[in-house]
Order: C-alpha cells, then structure tokens, then sequence
C-alpha cells in the first residue's frame, strides 16, 4: 500500500507568516483609484473568510472551482482560499471567448464560479448551458446576471473568519488545473500537485537568492502560469511583498511603479523588454531591481543585448512550460550565457532526444525532455494526451534544442514549428534571429508554406519600426551572409501587427491560417516582391 506525505501547504506558509510577520504588507493592488495594502494578517483574515463562505455553500476537498477574474487581490486570494479547502483552483484565462470557456467550465466540471461583473455575457450564457450552480461576483450585484442567482464576494468577505477546519493534503493532491491555450485542438488542463508547485518555488528562491525582503512586481494577466508560481506562489512562500497592477496597460505605470515602489524583482516577457529599449529612459531607471527575468516566449539576442547595455544589467531568461509548473531552468549570477536559458533548477533533469526518443550527444540539437518533482502529474481526464507526452517519467516539451559543454540548454525552436524543405530542417527562431538585426525591423516570425516542389518554403511576416522601408530585396540580400541560402525566406510579408497571445508570443498558428485563407489582407501594410 502506497504511503502518502501530507504537506505543508502555501495555505500554512501564510498561516506562519502571519503569525511572524503580520503586520508586514504583504500586498499592494493598484487596479482601483484607491490603494488596497493588505498585510499577511489582513490578507489570512480574507482567506479565512472567503474559504468559510465556499464551504457553507457546498465546496469540499477535490472540487473543481473556477476563477475568471482580471487582475486583483481577489484573484490571489480566491486561489489560497480554494486550496484551503483543498479544493482546485481553475483559473480561467480572461481573453477567452464564450465557447472556449464554456468548454473548461464542462471538462473540468466546475460547479463554482468566482467572476466580475466584466464577464456576466459570457457567465449568463455557460450558467444556461453548463452545470455551473455558484457564480460569486466579485463587485456589487444588482440585477447584473438577470435571473440568475448570484452570491456576492463582498459578502463573503464578511463571513465569519474559518477557524478550527483541518484538512489532510497530500504531496501528490491537485493543487491547481490550469488549461493549455489550446494551440493544437482543445485546450487540456494540466494538473499540478502540491509537490509540483512546492520543489518549483524552492527552485526558483534557490537559484535566484531570492529573500522576504524582495518586493515583486506584477502586470502581466495573473491566470499564466508564469505569473502564479514565479510572481505569487513565490513570494507567499517566501513572506515577501507583491505590488500588484491591474495590466501592463498604461506602461507609464508600470515604469513609474518600479520607481516609487523599489521594486527588486522585475518579471517580464521579451515584448516588454522591447519597449522599454525604445523608450528614452535614463540609465538608473530601476537601479533597486536586483533582478529582471524574461520567461513565456524565446528572448531574442538582440533585445537582450541592447537592455543590458542601455541599463548597465542583465536579463535573466529562463526556460518552462506549464507541464513543468513551469520554470525548467534559468540563468542566475553564478551561471549566465546570453543567448541560453541557463542550467537547470535544482531537482530538474534535461536531456536532448531524437526521433526515436534517444539521447543526442552534447551540442546535437533535439526535442528537449525534462524530469523532475516539477512535472505534472497529467491532463485532466485526458490519459491518451498525457501518454503521449510523458514517457518513462520523461516529460516531452514539443521544443527543439541542444546543450552545450557547460549544461547551458539553448532552445532553438518549438518542434511544431520546424520546416522541412527538400529534406533539410531549418529552424524558424535562426532565420528570426538575423531578420531581427536589421536597423528597421522591429517584430518578425517565419512560418513554413507548403511547396508544390519544395515540401515546406519559408516565409516571413516582418513588422517594421515606426516610419522605416525596406525593400524584400533588401532584406534577402542583408541576410545573404547571415544564413544559408536555402534558409532565407523565399517571400516577405510586411505587416501592421503580429497576432500574439496574452504572454506576447506571437501565434505562428494563426499566421499559418491566414496564409492558408484570403485573410492575409487584415494583417497587410505592404507586400513587396
């Protein structure tokens, strides 16, 4: 009989801070006029409150419990409270469309809601085609959701505080599900134990020296995975600070933040990291961040390189995927190549695969496979989809790269996205790489068009900067001496805007359907030939 390890949960890590620290502020919300600060006691008063509410109308241990809401405090705590009952949390990403949600709220068999009045269309019309039984609306409620009965979050932050409930969780319980974008037929909910997220935050503090006295700055949307175990998990474990805005919208405040707010922890993804090369901000700008983290798309070379000369720093990229909980591995002080994903956290193996699912010598490129306490436990009623991917404990990331001598893993390009043109495989990410040098080129993505003749052709969508030409001539010739030939893209596509996704990775999907369609038009300045 299989013996199971209770464990100390981040419901416990607060209890414990509170009692240490409980008039320490915990967390800053800036999305209203009027700064909420909620210290360790105050936000465990919350917790408590809400987790009592949930229990008197009907939520208990295994229960699948929802979370559509921007970023907020409520959002934060709504997690905490629901694991404190023991049930999973299932934050739902807010940029999602009716069906899509309707689909996770009847796969994952959500009874509970906890929503804002922002997204009652969509609410009204899963509750009518769903078993959903509780929706709790976060502001007040009036006649918001029609007919339907609505519990309020503010009532529920007066409930009487839960005290004396003690419920055994285990390392290898569900701590939360958390639903893939969907890049490759529906999306699947990946679960994540408590031994998953828990030897991931350990990680995490132990590579980057991480201490309570780091104040974590958060802006991107609070469902990614990204967001939940680096920027709020983390932090709880570790009884630090998180200063919490509402969006990255309007960026303004996002720098202006960092400032009045000494923020020592900076996580990003590789479109901020852009924008903040092309504002005019001086050297200092954000001298008190010990670190600034790039994660959720690959970083080019060329945007790291200019942050880290125009401020004088550097920029730590790292590398994971929500199957991973997600961090695999990270530059760190100790251990830094530009242009890698660093080594792996402590407790995380990698190695490089081929076809046939052998190990690639050093430098080979590959599909990387990663194993460790760090991996899901699998998908969400989904075992055919989970077999799939995890082989002999060996988690299969669809992302092809190679390591090097010293164990830095370098990622070359998501597996899904390799061409294949007359027997050759060419990387999209290389050729990305040496269009993005080019002075006018701003954003770009290369994507593989069938070929009568060739199999696969390359081709490239490439946004310019702001009031900048160039010729496809121009382009093919510049990367003449960068690339081999056979690499270089045989059409260039110029356009207004890349399609992306809420982590700013541009959805070479997408591209790939619109070449497909007579839609190319709608993401059209220009197409030179």
């Amino acid at each position: 009989m299989e013996t199971k390890t209770k464990v100390e949960t981040f419901y416990d890590k607060l209890e414990e801070h509170t009692k240490n620290q409980g008039e320490k502020v915990f967390l800053k919300d800036f999305e209203r006029k009027t700064e909420i600060c909620l210290t360790f006691e105050k936000f465990k008063n919350f917790v408590d409150r809400v987790s009592n509410y949930l229990l008197k109308i009907g939520v208990k241990k295994g229960d699948r419990v929802g979370v559509l809401l921007v970023n907020s405090y409520e959002f934060f705590l709504s997690l905490i409270a629901i694991q404190r009952l023991g049930a999973i949390p299932v934050p739902i990403n807010t940029f999602l469309k009716a069906e899509e949600i309707k689909y996770i709220v009847e796969n994952s068999d959500i009874k509970t809601l906890i929503t804002q009045i922002k997204f009652r269309e969509i609410v009204v019309k899963t509750a009518k085609e769903t078993e959903l039984e509780n929706i709790i609306c976060k502001e007040n409620i009036d006649r918001a959701f029609n007919s339907l009965e609505v519990h309020s979050f503010k009532e529920a932050l007066r409930e009487e505080p839960l005290t004396d409930f003690k419920i055994d969780i285990f390392e290898e319980d569900i701590a939360i599900i958390l639903y893939t974008s969907g890049t490759t037929g529906k999306p699947k909910g990946i679960m994540l134990t408590y031994k998953n997220l828990l030897s991931n935050v350990k990680a995490i503090i132990n590579a980057m020296n991480f201490t309570k006295d780091d104040r974590f700055l958060v802006f991107l949307p609070m469902f990614h995975t990204f967001m939940i175990t680096a920027e709020l998990l983390t932090p709880l474990y570790l009884g630090a600070t998180i200063i919490l805005l509402k969006s990255v919208k309007p960026f303004s405040k996002v720098i202006e933040t960092v400032e009045k707010e000494n923020i020592t922890v900076f996580m990003g993804v590789p479109e901020i990291y852009g924008v903040l090369n092309k504002l005019n901000l001086p050297e200092s700008w954000g001298k008190s961040v010990r670190y600034f983290i790039s994660g959720g798309a690959p970083l080019p070379l060329k945007v790291l390189n200019e942050f880290n000369k125009k401020f004088k720093t550097k920029i730590y990229e790292g590398y994971g995927l929500t199957e991973a909980s997600p961090t695999v591995s990270v530059n760190t002080k100790e251990n830094y190549k530009a242009g890698s994903v660093g080594k792996p956290i402590d407790g995380v193996e990698i190695k490089i695969l081929d076809e046939n699912l052998n190990e690639l010598k050093i430098g080979k490129v590959g599909e990387v496979a990663v194993k460790g306490d760090n991996v899901m436990k699998g998908y969400f009623n989904n075992e055919k989809a989970t077999n799939e991917v995890i082989k002999d404990g060996w988690l299969l990331t669809g992302d092809y790269g190679y390591i090097d001598e010293d164990g830095f893993l370098y990622i070359v390009d998501r597996k899904k996205d390799l061409i294949i043109s007359k027997g050759m495989n060419i990387y999209p990410r290389e050729i990305e790489e040496a269009i993005l040098e080019h002075p006018a080129v701003e954003e770009c993505a290369v994507v593989g068009k069938q070929s009568e003749t060739n199999g696969e052709i390359p081709v490239a969508f490439v946004k310019l900067k702001e009031n900048e030409k160039v010729l496809e001539k121009e382009l093919k010739l510049f990367l003449r001496d960068k690339i081999a030939f056979y690499k270089i893209p045989k059409v260039f596509y110029f356009v207004e805007f890349l399609p992306k996704n809420p982590s700013g990775k541009i959805l070479k999907r997408k591209l790939r359907e619109l070449l497909n369609s007579n839609e190319l038009e709608k993401i059209l300045s220009k197409e030179l030939n």
